[in-house]
């Protein structure tokens, strides 16, 4: 859980989650998921934050069943595919859900 002045402390982030929902054609529901994980997990680093955003847009998608691929959300959130492929299994994990072993 996360406080409500986290969310205003993250307004970038999560700005940047929204214009990333968006170029990716993905819903409100996604989104809102997707601020709701990384305000759950938000690094103290904020070099990790661009990261942690980029992994929790991923995870959401997974969660809510509107799968891109990990570069597709990696280049909207501008960060590498390896950081998205490195941490969106550990935020899956501590939002209480179990990864797909595929």
């Amino acid at each position: 859980m996360y406080r409500a002045s986290d969310r205003v402390d993250n307004e970038e982030w999560i700005s940047r989650l929204e214009a990333a929902c968006a170029e990716l054609g993905l819903d409100d529901e996604v989104c809102s998921t997707a601020t709701d994980v990384f305000l759950s997990g938000i690094p103290d680093a904020d070099r990790s934050k661009a990261a942690t955003a980029a992994a929790s847009l991923y995870a959401a998608a997974l969660i809510r069943g509107q799968e891109r691929s990990q570069s597709a959300v990696a280049d909207a959130m501008d960060v590498s595919r390896l950081s998205v492929q490195t941490r969106w299994k550990s935020l899956l994990e501590e939002a209480g859900f179990s990864p797909p072993t595929w």
